[in-house]
């Protein structure tokens, strides 16, 4: 009987290698398993030459998957498989019949939970980074002494009641204008980014201030949205926000123009206090009479220097042997111009004595005569044919007469 059933078993019986090539056709040829998503936490990682080996388990540890990212694939991966993450791959199960183990080959690991949310806001902010909302070159400076100011805040929350009770202290004429939103849940976004739109509509503020008070992660995520950075980017008034938060800046506070911790610290910011207001004044008058008594101090060592100079330089005594030398060369011109006057009279006496010298009325009154040929004067005698005409003028008259005979000087 034993020989009988020992002979059947091993007719029955299959090899190792008949079983893992079995199991492979049903865990590769199964469609379910050829392109299947998988969660779960990274407990192992190991970096390869040809890859990327990790340890993919439930987070309890009840159950594990060894996987592998081959080298030519780890370029396109979303993430980088890393101990102690959550993700989600996707992948294919192979099976290895040498050492009769299964394995699940990855092509796509995915942040799961709190890291998907993370890496989609990581890309949010790298994309909206390139864009330029977050330049500190666009960044405008909030006004000094504002009129009105906006708050984009729900009117239940806590930060409302702090922002109102907060300015009332430290600016009482400053108007408020409420524009109402829902700071938390899936409305929220929708709803803060009409409300600061609706502030931009108004156009009488002069700031705005998006409000909201502290929370868990998950209730500050309407700062995160992309609605709400265009928004405040879009605004034509600055914006600075107070978002009671103690984890890194959300989106909302780095497109704002000014950034403040809390509702309380936003308000204390943009509205300066009466009392500093004061005291600014009070400064600025102590430092316009220092100034003002130092420039009087300075004028009046510039007055004392220039007396002293004054008085080294002697004036009136300069003024007075200036005096002296303008009558000495007053004196000296005078005589000068009266001794060119007398020579001038002389020349002039000299002068008119020649001309009466030569006067031809002068030597015609001495007996003399100017005889004319054709209105011609005639010297000489040989000049006068017999028969000339002559005009004879003497001192008084003239008398004409014609030529009988001449006789030449020899």
């Amino acid at each position: 009987m034993i020989n009988i059933a020992s002979e059947q078993t091993a007719e029955l019986a299959v090899g190792v290698a008949g079983l893992t090539d079995y199991l492979k056709l049903l865990l590769e040829e199964n469609p379910q398993l050829r392109k299947i998503w998988v969660v779960g936490e990274v407990s192992s990682t190991h970096n390869h030459r040809q890859g990327c080996f990790f340890t993919l388990q439930e987070p309890d540890g009840s159950a594990a998957v060894n996987c592998v990212v081959w080298r030519s694939q780890l370029p396109r991966l979303t993430t980088l498989p890393a101990a102690g993450e959550q993700v989600t791959v996707l992948g294919q199960i192979r099976l290895y019949p040498k050492r009769g183990s299964y394995q699940l080959t990855v092509w796509q690991v995915l942040p799961a939970g709190e890291g998907l949310q993370a890496l989609r806001y990581r890309q949010l902010r790298s994309r909206l980074a390139a864009e330029g909302l977050f330049d500190a070159a666009r960044k405008r400076p909030l006004p000094a002494y504002p009129q009105t100011l906006a708050v984009v805040t729900s009117v239940e929350a806590a930060a409302w009641g702090d922002i109102q009770r907060t300015l009332s202290q430290r600016s009482p004429g400053v108007r408020i204008l409420l524009s109402p939103a829902t700071v938390q849940g899936l409305q929220a976004p929708a709803s803060v980014a009409a409300a600061i739109a609706r502030v931009a509509q108004d156009g009488r503020a002069d700031v705005l201030l998006l409000a909201r008070g502290g929370g868990a992660s998950e209730d500050l995520a309407c700062f995160d949205d992309e609605r709400v950075v265009l928004a405040i980017a879009q605004s034509p008034i600055p914006v600075i926000t107070g978002i009671g938060h103690e984890r890194d800046q959300s989106l909302a506070d780095l497109v704002a123009d000014v950034c403040a911790h809390t509702p309380t610290a936003a308000a204390e910011q943009v509205i300066p206090s009466l009392d500093d207001l004061y005291s600014e004044q009070v400064q600025y008058l102590q430092r316009l009479g220092q100034l003002l008594s130092s420039r009087l101090q300075t004028a009046q060592q510039q007055v004392r220097s220039l007396q002293s100079r004054l008085q080294r330089l002697q004036l009136d005594r300069q003024v007075v042997q200036r005096q002296r030398d303008l009558g000495w060369q007053r004196q000296q011109l005078t005589t000068l111009l009266t001794q060119r006057l007398q020579q001038a009279q002389y020349q002039h006496q000299l002068l008119q004595e020649k001309l009466a010298a030569l006067d031809p009325a002068a030597v015609l009154k001495r007996g003399y005569a100017l005889v004319k040929a054709e209105e011609q004067i005639v010297t000489h005698a040989d000049q006068l044919p017999p028969g000339t005409s002559l005009e004879i003028q003497l001192s008084q008259g003239t008398v004409k007469a014609t030529v009988t005979d001449n006789s030449p000087t020899s």
